[in-house]
């Protein structure tokens, strides 16, 4: 993985002032050196820059970017975030055409399947990526992100020129962008973070390429499409093929992943998803006569404070080391320490550019800079649960009667804290719901589901775009700050788009969760592993935590010049000091409680302070 950034200018030779010019990407470059701490460089053409920070995974020393290649006199440069899962095929296919390679990346061949196949390449990719092609044949760029948004793409428009990036941080080094939230942006910082509406950058005049999307950017115009979308139809296999397709897909996916030219790991929460993925990647590297090493996480004195819950049954202190024996892998526990949880909620923040799941993103920043000294790119099991069901809200009565997002239902919370004033202006119920019915009315319609199964659906349909996507999201931005990538078989786009229309008895047959899964696993799993109960990413339990959490709000509190005292009211931030921490009511998705919600704020403090935010 990598981190991309640079401008586009169709009014101006950026030629002419090279020197300057590839200094401001440079620096835009520097913001993001973390995603790529192994070598970095600059590119200037007449109406574009690029700027590249290079995470080596393959061909470590031939794939270098911005890389460029001439054809038939005609000039292709790309900056590229990510990695290509199919590069073996694609090869061969551009092969077959005459083309010849100089190295094993498929960063070059990805190149050559925009310069042989234009646009269309998009629809043949199968990987996580975010990428930038200057075409000089056509006079344009060529933009692409991903089918699930896993590499991030943020881009803004300042007069004439069109300034992209992996990371907001990196925009606002450009000179004349500065960051500023207006209405809309609060909204989302308020009513629906940490999820955020796909498209949205939060701060003013900052936009998103949205997921399964290229954009066109020429001298007259800038075009938009979605390449890809999820289609509703019958699902027509048998109940026993579709246990062997699921079974064969995920196979698959994890073995394309393990491809790398550095060591792979996996993490092993000892749950169904990141046991099934550890099982494959073990046999895979068994066969080779290599070990396959794994991680697994958990917090300081977390099995003395644990309480079993609806959200979560059970912890993962005896499954992890059922699998590691059970699979030979070389395991290493990591336990985060309770003081490095406050101390990190900044520097996640700083992370992601926005506030997310507080301890959540705390710890996983400090997981990943500890497996980050051994290796490079792990296996993760995200996507699972919005894909094959595994969510509550799937079941739930309330998620079929109630016309809001299952995750974030009641808004009180949110509300009460703001000052009167702002609560009036922002509106959160309002936005909250226009964002759900904008949602809704994308839901791909199948004219064979009734209205328990179309409900369903939509609520599939939330889950990936949105509860999945901010999962994603946060993974990357906490793996990517450490120089570690992340690789999702479950994000698979082949998976997902079979998944999609197997029915719900299916997926739910005899009501067992992630049925199809389940049963695809045998076999492949230990027998108690395979029926194990869900149980999400760990959280501290410690009370500890909540102390020093609720420490770091009252200083904010205390300080009259504390920005996030312009949007709060004080007494309201006040009564959260002594409020109880309600760990079995969630203010957002499963286990984000009371001491996750005063983290949120505080990171929202640290956000309008360390970025010099103006409220517009």
């Amino acid at each position: 993985m990598c981190g991309i950034c640079g401008f586009i200018n169709f009014k101006t030779n950026l030629v002419k002032n090279e020197n300057e010019n590839k200094a401001t990407a440079r620096c835009m470059a520097e913001k993001i050196r973390h995603r790529g701490p192994d070598s970095w460089g600059e590119w200037v053409g007449e109406h574009a820059v690029f700027a590249h920070s290079r995470l080596a995974v393959i061909d470590v020393e031939k794939g270098l970017q911005p890389m460029k290649r001439t054809v038939e006199g005609h000039e292709f440069v790309i900056t590229y975030n990510g990695e290509l899962y199919n590069t073996a095929e694609l090869r061969s296919d551009l092969i077959s055409y005459g083309y010849e390679f100089t190295t094993t990346s498929d960063t070059e061949v990805l190149l050559y399947a925009y310069i042989h196949y234009g646009e269309k390449c998009a629809e043949m990719l199968n990987g996580i990526y975010a990428f930038v092609i200057w075409d000089s044949m056509r006079q344009h760029i060529f933009a692409c992100r991903d089918r699930f948004g896993v590499k991030p793409f943020f881009y803004t428009q300042l007069e004439d020129t069109m300034v992209f990036a992996s990371e907001l941080k990196a925009l606002f080094t450009y000179p004349g962008i500065t960051p500023a939230i207006d209405k809309t942006g609060l909204c989302e910082l308020f009513a629906l973070s940490p999820a955020r509406t796909q498209g949205v950058g939060v701060f003013k005049n900052i936009m998103e390429l949205r997921p399964a999307r290229y954009m066109i950017v020429n001298r007259n115009k800038t075009v938009i499409k979605q390449y890809w979308s999820l289609k509703s139809e019958e699902h027509k296999d048998s109940y026993s093929d579709t246990i062997d397709r699921v079974r064969s897909l995920v196979c698959d996916t994890v073995r394309r992943q393990l491809i790398s030219d550095v060591p792979v790991a996996t993490f092993l929460s000892g749950g169904l998803d990141s046991s099934v993925i550890t099982a494959i990647g073990a046999r895979e590297m068994a066969a080779r006569g290599e070990q396959l090493s794994t991680y697994s996480f958990d917090y300081e004195d977390n099995a003395k404070y644990f309480k079993a819950s609806h959200f979560q049954p059970d912890s993962d202190t005896k499954w992890v080391p059922r699998m590691v024996e059970k699979f030979n892998t070389n395991h290493t526990y990591l336990v985060c320490p309770n003081n490095a949880l406050t101390g990190l909620l900044e520097e996640a923040l700083l992370a992601k550019d926005l506030p997310g799941m507080a301890d959540v993103d705390a710890s996983l920043l400090y997981f990943c800079r500890e497996v980050k000294k051994n290796h490079t790119v792990v296996l993760s099991g995200e996507c699972s649960d919005e894909i094959f069901g595994g969510y509550p809200w799937f079941r739930e009565k309330k998620a079929f009667e109630t016309p809001a997002f299952p995750w974030c239902y009641d808004l009180s919370l949110r509300n009460n804290i703001l000052l009167p004033s702002v609560r009036q202006t922002l509106d959160l119920d309002g936005y909250s719901r226009m964002r759900y019915d904008e949602s809704i009315a994308e839901v791909p319609v199948f004219d064979g589901d009734n209205d328990e199964e179309k409900r369903r659906r939509e609520i599939s349909y939330l889950n990936i775009n949105w509860f999945m996507t901010n999962l994603l999201d946060r993974k990357d931005r906490m793996s990517m700050a450490s120089g570690l990538e992340v690789r999702v078989p479950f994000c698979d786009h082949n998976l997902v788009e079979y998944v999609w229309n197997i029915p719900w008895e299916m997926k739910n047959k005899d009501n067992v969760s992630k049925n199809v899964l389940r049963e695809a696993a045998k076999g492949i799993l230990p027998e108690d592993v395979r029926l194990r109960r869900k149980s999400p990413y760990p959280k501290t339990h410690n009370p500890h935590y909540e102390a020093a959490v609720k420490e770091l709000l009252d200083g904010i509190i205390s300080d009259p010049n504390a920005p996030i005292l312009t949007l709060c009211d004080k007494e309201k931030l006040t009564a959260l000091l002594n409020g109880s921490s309600d760990y079995g009511k969630p203010f957002f998705g499963q286990l984000m409680a009371g001491p996750q919600f005063i983290g949120y704020i505080v990171q929202m403090n640290y956000l309008l302070k360390d970025y010099n935010v103006r409220i517009v």
